[in-house]
């Protein structure tokens, strides 16, 4: 059940980092654009565990 939950948890962050990108690429802000990186980094190696 925790397995399940943790793997929607990174999907969820890394759609979250997906559409934060795609929303910030119209206005090329970098720390924003790295916070995006980020999450998106971080849920892939949540979804790895």
């Amino acid at each position: 059940m925790f397995k399940i939950l943790r793997k929607t948890f990174a999907v969820c962050m890394i759609g979250f980092g997906l559409g934060m990108l795609f929303v910030l690429l119209l206005p090329l802000c970098g720390w924003l654009f790295i916070i995006g990186v980020i999450i998106i980094i971080v849920g892939l190696v949540w979804l790895s565990c």
